[in-house]
């Protein structure tokens, strides 16, 4: 395939580096190395802070700050959403200016609507990947744009837009060769935002009963929910090794029996699942969101949503599974080679039809 310059919108909140703030960055870097590996040049909107790693060039974020008569008004938006929007606002109008002399395709990765909202004034095609549920502004571009096009991580979260757009499923993929197999152990791992709706508390809970020793890793975006209910149960069989960057992760997961995913929200993908299979390490997860799509019965365990019983069990059964059909299932299904490919073709049918409109 042709090498094609494509122009890649991801957060404008949280640098594209490690340790990643969250599935997003993980993917958005992944996503930025394999189509640099495979010959396209990549220019990255993102913010300070970015991997200067990624052979990508970083479009300015330009800073704003209202003015003090602005910052009166009493209906004024905090000063952080004005911000986001000053920076996306200026990218899109950027791209509507000069963008179809500089780029193929644009590639938006990151949740805000102005790229979908502002995508018609540029002549050049965009594709959207939907990473979450519906957001009340993100819906309203989308209504408002049919000519978006778009595609989902999952068949889950292609339903849960439905109803405001049409979009195509491509499964998110992991980089199978930093996430390499590992020789299993003793232990449970939990991994990822250390918050309530990822509920590593009940991922505790389901340790114990299950009698297995459970490390946690990630970033604590909740302080208070980590003191009331992580921090009183860490001792030597409960332990949270940190926010660890992405090798350093890869060499614990892949140490680990089983690990276990406790969304209390429907996931639209589970990064962390697919991870962890490409480590040969299985999954016990709740059965929620697309967790059912991403988790085989060769993979790992599903557990019915909240029940942390019904997860001790997954959590024993799991860790029993041979780590070499767990690892296989994850080649075949997640890897991000297999990913970037069907973007690849996506990409080229978006640039046939915009030249043919």
């Amino acid at each position: 395939m042709r090498g094609l310059r494509v122009c890649l919108i991801a957060s404008s909140r949280f640098p594209i580096a490690e340790p990643f703030a969250g599935g997003l960055e993980a993917h958005t870097h992944a996503l930025a190395r394999e189509l640099t590996a495979r010959g396209h040049e990549v220019t990255l909107f993102a913010s300070a802070g970015t991997d200067p790693a990624l052979s990508a060039t970083t479009l300015p974020v330009h800073p704003f700050s209202s003015s003090e008569t602005a910052r009166s008004d009493v209906a004024a938006p905090p000063e952080h959403w004005m911000q986001e929007h000053h920076a996306y606002l200026g990218l899109m109008l950027e791209l509507a200016r000069s963008g179809g002399s500089r780029f193929d395709v644009v590639h938006n990765n990151s949740l805000h609507h102005l790229p979908v909202a502002m995508s018609e004034t540029l002549d050049i095609p965009m594709v959207t990947t939907l990473h979450t549920p519906p957001t009340p502004w993100l819906e309203s571009a989308m209504r408002l744009t049919p000519s978006a096009r778009c595609v989902a991580v999952s068949r889950f979260t292609a339903r849960q837009w439905r109803g405001s757009t049409s979009a195509s499923v491509i499964l998110n993929g992991v980089d199978t060769a930093r996430w390499r197999p590992g020789p299993g152990g003793d232990a449970a791992i939990w991994f990822g935002r250390l918050v309530a709706e990822k509920a590593p508390h009940l991922a505790i809970t389901a340790a114990k009963l299950a009698g297995l020793r459970l490390d946690l890793a990630g970033p604590v975006f909740d302080r208070a929910y980590f003191a009331e209910h992580i921090e009183p149960h860490l001792d030597e069989r409960i332990r949270y090794l940190g926010h660890l960057g992405s090798r350093e992760l890869a060499h614990h997961v892949g140490r680990a029996a089983v690990t276990a995913v406790t969304p209390t929200w429907e996931e639209p993908y589970g990064l962390v699942a697919a991870e962890s299979m490409s480590t040969g390490t299985p999954v016990a997860a709740f059965a929620r969101g697309a967790l059912p799509e991403i988790v085989s019965v060769d993979s790992g365990r599903l557990a019915a949503p909240d029940d942390v019983e019904s997860l001790a069990v997954a959590l024993v059964e799991a860790s029993a599974l041979p780590r070499d059909a767990v690892r296989l299932h994850a080649l075949r299904t997640c890897s991000i080679g297999a990913m970037v490919e069907r973007y690849e073709l996506l990409y080229e049918e978006s640039i046939a039809l915009e030249r043919a409109a």
